[in-house]
């Protein structure tokens, strides 16, 4: 049903460009999302009429007259009555507060045990009237230390226009973004630009480059025996959810989110 409500409103479509590489698993389907992965959360914030605070960096979570009492890195801290965290689970075990000692051993066990990939995501962007020649709209690489996938984005979207000049997206493999996960952004995009340039040597120079290191990229290792939400306080109620607590897939999200939604229920 959820596939259904987001293709009804355009937010995801099935995919049709040719992605060579990709392994097909029987019985399932692949979309994408023509306005970005973005769109299908901007989409539900949307329906929930909730009023959204982005940048706000949570340091510490702290009980305060029967209500938990967030601080944040930048303004004065704020009171609630419910909080759900889904942030990547090694940033909840890096919150302060009384939420440390809130946090029992046993769970404490199974929220340390989580692992993520890390990778490095290249975007390349273009102005409008480039020409990228290659057959494929994306691309997984089987033989490279380096460069894992990629991807000409507005090929893959399907939503090539004369006005909008083309985008490659470039993740790399997990090996090589665990290798260089503190080194300089600047050398790990000449690096990856090399490999590149050696995987598809008739691309263009591009107008614009940006290099984005994603720390906790997809979850290896999800909390185990999770039914996809794990309740810290009961009250008031603390609770944490999200792929870390399932797998890193839209089906994992939607999982996580419907736990979540039902030992939310009982506190509104």
């Amino acid at each position: 049903s959820f596939y259904e409500e987001l293709v009804t409103h355009g937010i995801l479509k099935p995919l049709t460009a040719p992605v060579e590489g990709m392994v097909v698993r029987e019985g399932s389907r692949n979309y994408v999302a023509p306005q970005g992965i973005s769109s299908v959360v901007k989409y539900y914030l949307e329906q929930s009429g909730a009023e959204v605070s982005y940048e706000q960096h949570v340091t510490h979570i702290s009980l305060r007259d029967g209500r938990w009492e967030v601080s944040r890195r930048a303004g004065p801290p704020e009171l609630f009555d419910v909080v759900i965290l889904t942030m990547p689970v090694p940033q909840i075990l890096q919150l302060q507060g009384d939420i440390v000692n809130i946090i029992n051993e046993s769970q404490k066990q199974q929220l340390e045990s989580v692992s993520y990939s890390s990778r490095y995501a290249l975007g390349l962007f273009y102005e409008a009237g480039t020409g990228i020649a290659v057959p494929w709209a994306a691309r997984y690489v089987a033989d490279n230390p380096c460069v894992r996938f990629i991807s000409i984005d507005n090929k893959k979207r399907n939503i090539e226009s004369p006005g909008m000049g083309p985008s490659v997206v470039v993740h790399t493999t997990v090996t090589f973004g665990s290798e260089h996960l503190d080194s300089d952004p600047a050398e790990v995009q000449q690096i990856i630009l090399s490999h590149l340039q050696r995987i598809v040597p008739s691309l263009p120079k591009p107008s614009t480059i940006k290099c984005h290191r994603w720390r906790y990229s997809q979850v290896t290792r999800a909390v185990p025996n999770c039914p996809g939400q794990m309740i810290l306080h009961t009250q008031p109620l603390l609770i944490c959810g999200g792929d870390g607590f399932t797998r890193s897939n839209f089906d994992g999200c939607i999982e996580s989110a419907m736990s979540l939604a039902e030992a939310v229920k009982p506190h509104l």
